[in-house]
Parts: structure tokens; sequence; C-alpha cells
């Protein structure tokens, strides 16, 4: 058996520090349109949230890769403004090639519950499995309507979208053996 030990914590934070600084190599940005920015257009491929966006940003001037200044706009209250800077475009240069180099096995939260799937009647395994892939057939469905992306981008989408194609055969498959089981009076 084959045990890779890997710090997923790490690598989470890094891909969250490359994205981060990746948004700030491209322009200036604050907390609040960073924030809206991956919400609105990237959270097919991260689920930063608000909090850990901040105390990343925060962790990120402190080791000097971004800058931060207050900018006014009329009576509204101060705004953070980011910029990256000439260390954080090195740290930005390295943490990318690391990425777009390194192969990491990707963990499955939903294994979990496959590890178990014996527990559950057969019958009832196949609507829950069932419900799952109609989730992902309404995400497939969903991503029908993602409009095509500027440059290399659209490779995340392409990403995503062969994702879910694949994952929705596999269940297909599991389906079909699970269906073909019952017919035959036994459990695989």
């Amino acid at each position: 058996m084959l045990i890779v030990n890997v710090d997923y914590s790490i690598l989470s934070i890094m891909d969250r520090e490359l994205l981060l600084l990746g948004l700030l190599r491209r322009r200036d940005m604050h907390g609040y349109k960073l924030h809206e920015f991956i919400e609105r257009d990237l959270a097919i491929c991260t689920d930063l949230k608000k909090p850990t966006a901040y105390f990343l940003l925060d962790k990120m001037e402190k080791q000097g890769w971004i800058s931060r200044h207050d900018e006014q706009d009329g009576k509204r209250p101060a705004r953070r403004v980011y910029r990256l800077t000439d260390t954080g475009e090195e740290v930005f240069q390295r943490l990318l090639r690391q990425n777009l180099s390194d192969y990491h096995v990707p963990i499955f939260s939903t294994d979990a519950g496959l590890a178990f799937a014996d527990e559950v009647p057969i019958a009832e395994l196949m609507r829950l499995l069932e419900q799952k892939r109609a989730q992902i057939d309404a995400e497939l469905a969903q991503m029908s309507h993602v409009p095509d992306h500027a440059g290399l981008l659209q490779l995340v989408i392409e990403h995503r979208r062969h994702y879910l194609e694949t994952e929705a055969r596999w269940l297909e498959s599991i389906l079909n053996r699970l269906n073909a089981s019952t017919e035959r009076g036994t459990e695989s």
C-alpha cells in the first residue's frame, strides 16, 4: 500500500497565498474587492472565505509580500488597499512554479462515506448515490452556462467540467454494479 505523507493544510495555505498574490499582481485591490472577485469569478477553484483572506493578507503584509495603504472615497470609511511588493513578486513566481509542477493526491471528503457504505441497505445506498449523481448533473448543467474565459483561465473551467463528467461516469458505473448485484441477489 502506498502511503503519502502530505500536509494538506500547508498546501491549502500556499494555494490561497498564490491566489491572493496573483490577483494583486494584476492590480491593487482592497480586501472587499478581492473577496468579491474570488466569490464571483473563482469560486469554482477555491473555497477561500473572507476571514481567511484577511488573515492571509495580514500575514503576507507582515512578511513583506504585500503593502497596504488606506484609501478614502468621499465620506465612506477608509479602505485598505493592498499592493504586491517586489518580494511578493518573487514569492508569487516561486509558488506559481511549485503549484504548476507538483502533483498532490486529491482528498475526496465523500470517500469517508464510501468506506462505510456497506452499513447502509443497498436500496437506500443506491437512492443516496442517485441523489449525489443528480447534484453533479445539476452542477454540470450550471457549468454549461459559464462563458468561456480569456486566456488560460479557461483551463480552470475545463478542469472542473472534466472532473464532474468523470465523477458522474464513475457514479453511474457504481450504480450499475450495485443494480446488477441486487438482480443477482448478492452485494458486491
